[in-house]
């Protein structure tokens, strides 16, 4: 049983009644989204028929293909390729990276250290298949007050050939802020005086429908995300997209299958309903998502956490941190949002190692898609400062009761 804490729930109370034009707000931006969605479902006359499954090689899959151009004209994108091959987020990165990078090419990251399970894949950790050991070089550029170090950036580009610039929009493990649209789109302005040719790439998992823009939108070659983050809206069961520049995306589809055959192959197996059904569900949960993390934010800060982004902060991403600096407290959070989870909910998270990562992790994902982080999930490594890294949501409700429960969690034992 749910066991909400008096206390926890009078402050929760207050939180919600000042946070009333913020949700409002977040309403009109869900309504402007789901407008964009429904217009390209109609553009493209989607009907029962593209919900037809095809197996084997995938040949001439109707809804499969429909599904990308859906895709592409949400995204504001040439072209896009949205396939349930893709295991992960990671998984469309690693192959974008191998698709268009070629040995002695140059990446740079400009945006720091990138998430921890990208670390073999470019040859930051040594690995026979990395980036690296194809002999593709990598540099990067740290943020600097978390924003583009733009003088270092334009040294750099100035003295060095780069093929690839990649840019990692959300924070991952790190205590960075995320990178809003303004500030990759001024980046880019920069990059472009000094290299047009230079591809940019930006993962943008977790960040999609929180902002009005896209990066693709504001000159972006190409662009990455997860499936069982916002735009699978909960319902897809797996998979990613990579959208951008049409030459760019045919050579990705020819990395992830095999050249000449490219996009032609590669089954739906079924999930094309679920696909659209999940763009279309994708405004309202990340409505849903957002409301949950500015909840959370002003919640904890009330309760004398220290929390990022603040609950008034612009935001770029679902992510909210609470810095705990007491691994006792993330545990017991963490533990909390399990207990209020729909699935698995009798089960208790504890530090874990985990495939990509350093340190062992704790997670709390009692979800109906395995490790979906668009349901209302938490997850920390457990090395100081001990942070927690809470996003999504289905509904408010839910994540409201969540978050509760793992506050509860702390106050009560």
């Amino acid at each position: 049983m749910i066991k909400i804490n008096p206390e926890v729930l009078k402050v929760a109370n207050e939180c919600e009644e000042q946070l009333k034009n913020i949700f409002s707000d977040i309403d009109n931006a869900a309504y402007n989204n789901s407008l964009k969605v429904l217009n390209a479902f109609h553009k493209y006359k989607i009907s029962e028929n593209h919900f037809q499954e095809t197996t084997g090689y995938g040949y001439a899959d109707l809804g499969r293909d429909t599904i990308e151009q859906v895709f592409a004209d949400v995204l504001g994108s040439e072209d896009a390729l949205v396939r349930n091959q893709f295991i992960s987020g990671s998984h469309a990165l690693n192959v974008t990276f191998f698709a268009l990078l070629r040995p002695g090419d140059t990446m740079l990251s400009i945006s720091g250290e990138p998430y921890d399970t990208l670390h073999e894949v470019i040859g930051i950790k040594p690995n026979a298949s990395s980036l690296k050991s194809f002999q593709i070089n990598y540099a990067q550029i740290d943020l600097k007050d978390d924003d583009f170090n733009y003088s270092k950036i334009t040294e750099y580009l100035k003295k060095n050939q780069v093929k690839l610039i990649h840019i990692q929009r959300s924070k991952g493990y790190s205590t960075r802020k995320s990178l809003t649209i303004d500030k990759v789109e001024k980046v880019i302005k920069l990059i472009r005086q000094i290299n047009s040719e230079v591809i940019i790439m930006v993962d943008n998992c977790y960040c999609e429908f929180v902002e009005a823009k896209t990066p693709i939108e504001v000159g972006a070659d190409v662009i990455v995300g997860s499936l069982i983050k916002n735009l699978g809206g909960s319902i897809a069961p797996n998979g990613a997209y990579v959208a951008g520049r049409k030459d760019l995306i045919e050579l990705v589809a020819e990395r992830l299958t095999l050249p000449k055959e490219g996009r032609e192959v590669g089954p739906s197996l079924g999930v094309n309903k679920q696909f659209l059904q999940g763009i279309y569900m994708a405004p309202s949960v990340v409505a849903s998502s957002l409301k949950t993390a500015i909840f959370t934010s002003l919640l904890l800060e009330k309760l004398g956490y220290n929390v990022e982004p603040k609950y008034n902060d612009k935001r770029a991403d679902i992510v909210q941190n609470i810095i705990f600096n007491d691994e006792d407290k993330l545990i017991k959070y963490t533990q909390g949002i399990q207990a209020a989870s729909a699935i698995d909910a009798h089960t208790l998270p504890v530090g874990s190692p985990m495939p990509g990562y350093s340190d062992e992790v704790i997670m709390a994902s009692g979800s109906f898609i395995q490790g979906s982080s668009i349901e209302i999930s938490c997850d920390g490594p457990l090395r100081k400062p001990y942070i927690a890294y809470q996003q999504g949501a289905i509904t408010y409700d839910y994540g409201k009761i969540a978050v509760l429960n793992a506050v509860s969690n702390i106050y009560n034992n």
